[in-house]
């Protein structure tokens, strides 16, 4: 099982690894990442690998068996040598790109909390995200979410995470809040994330991804489209201003 460091501390942008497995299609395996695996509706990272006589580009990361992580080699480099097992490398992330994910990513927390609605489905990219509500009919009313979703970002409420038992979770179902995916279970425990404290408290549902310590850390958004997708759901676009 890989150690996930992403999930102590997202903001780390560089650490040391030891190589413990190749996969058959060419990835690499370490006995601790600190790039997230795709899950969740969160891209997986990119970054690169070094090491005394050699570096590798990585344009993706994702999860392998038994809690394995595995990082995907850019195919623009195609062929390139692999660190062999027992290496010790440094791995350094795609800061950019994981900080604009972790900004949507919390905005969209925030965006279920100002739709309180149950979410069929989400995405997340560098620029943009969305959630799929189960909502019959469009809100007419775009201009005032988006104003309170601004006023929400601007509160720079703290984001924090929690740990419950997956008893805890089964006694308290309305914390999840997506219907298309259920959070882990089965491992004893599960992290949920918390947005503000105290009588600050807006928001508090279980998440695996990566998020901003503080609200105003994700900047003024604005909200895109708002589309039919079939009978019940309405996709509603967030995008990041810069």
């Amino acid at each position: 099982m890989t150690n996930p460091l992403f999930r102590t501390d997202a903001y780390l942008r560089q650490a040391e690894g030891r190589v413990v497995a190749h996969t058959a299609e060419g990835g690499v395996i370490l006995d601790q990442s600190l790039f997230y695996p795709h899950g969740g509706g969160q891209p997986g990272d990119s970054g690169r690998l070094t090491w005394p006589g050699g570096k590798l580009l990585l344009s993706d990361t994702r999860k392998g068996e038994a809690g394995q992580i595995v990082l995907i080699p850019d195919p623009a480099h195609a062929g390139a040598p692999l660190p062999k097992i027992g290496t010790q490398v440094q791995q350094l992330l795609d800061w950019d790109r994981r900080h604009r994910h972790m900004r949507v990513h919390t905005a969209l927390h925030l965006l279920s909390v100002i739709i309180p609605l149950p979410v069929t489905g989400g995405s997340i990219s560098a620029e943009k995200g969305r959630l799929d509500f189960d909502m019959p009919e469009a809100p007419d009313d775009r201009d005032d979410l988006e104003a309170e979703l601004n006023e929400l970002i601007a509160r720079d409420l703290a984001v924090t995470e929690d740990w419950i038992t997956d008893a805890e979770l089964e006694a308290n179902p309305g914390l999840v809040k997506t219907m298309s995916v259920m959070p882990p279970m089965g491992s004893g425990r599960i992290r949920l994330v918390r947005i503000g404290q105290g009588a600050d408290q807006v928001d508090l549902q279980p998440c695996g991804g990566t998020h901003v310590a503080h609200t105003g850390e994700i900047g003024p958004v604005s909200l895109g489209k708002f589309e039919k997708k079939g009978r019940q759901n309405r996709r509603i676009t967030l995008l990041l201003q810069d």
